[in-house]
């Protein structure tokens, strides 16, 4: 399976990193592809170092602004030419779509791969994997947005959360 994982580019804490270097070894060890952001910068270079080591496949997707920094591991390397051909591509490449922690970049990713889905562009299964409660003002949000009418589907059918790499994978049915 192609997992598409968005996540930061940044050096974080281990109560982030940690539950990310056991979701990239589980992800290697049962055989799957990262598709990711291609960087080899903070999460995401650590993401990719962990599923090659476990025996995974990389596929990256940079965009050309931030090519300096891409990822020399990779199986493959595609470099989009801005953030919005680098999402499509990122989306298009992945059978299921995984959230780690991150920033801004991350929080755009997220909303645009909810918003595709909700009106019916794509039925890839999509999983937040909560790190230290870290979405959990979104998943609060998401479910006012539910609640309220806001969401033309159910929010169970939009997105998985968990806190569990395990759980996560087993969502993904791998």
């Amino acid at each position: 399976m192609n997992i598409t994982v968005f996540c930061s580019a940044y050096s974080l804490d281990e109560r982030y990193t940690e539950p990310a270097r056991k979701f990239a070894r589980l992800v290697g060890e049962r055989g799957h592809t990262l598709v990711w952001g291609g960087s080899d910068a903070g999460l995401m270079g650590l993401l990719a170092d962990e599923v090659k080591a476990a025996g995974g496949r990389l596929v990256g997707v940079s965009v050309a602004f931030l090519a300096h920094k891409s990822y020399q591991g990779a199986d493959e390397l595609v470099t989009a030419v801005d953030l919005p051909r680098r999402k499509a591509e990122l989306l298009e490449r992945g059978d299921a779509l995984v959230v780690l922690v991150g920033g801004l970049g991350t929080l755009d990713e997220i909303t645009e791969v909810l918003e595709l889905k909700k009106h019916g562009h794509h039925e890839k299964p999509v999983v937040v994997l909560d790190t230290d409660g870290f979405y959990d003002g979104l998943r609060s949000q998401l479910r006012r947005m539910d609640a309220e009418g806001f969401l033309p589907r159910p929010l169970d059918e939009l997105v998985f959360f968990t806190d569990e790499a395990e759980q996560a994978l087993a969502y993904l049915g791998g």
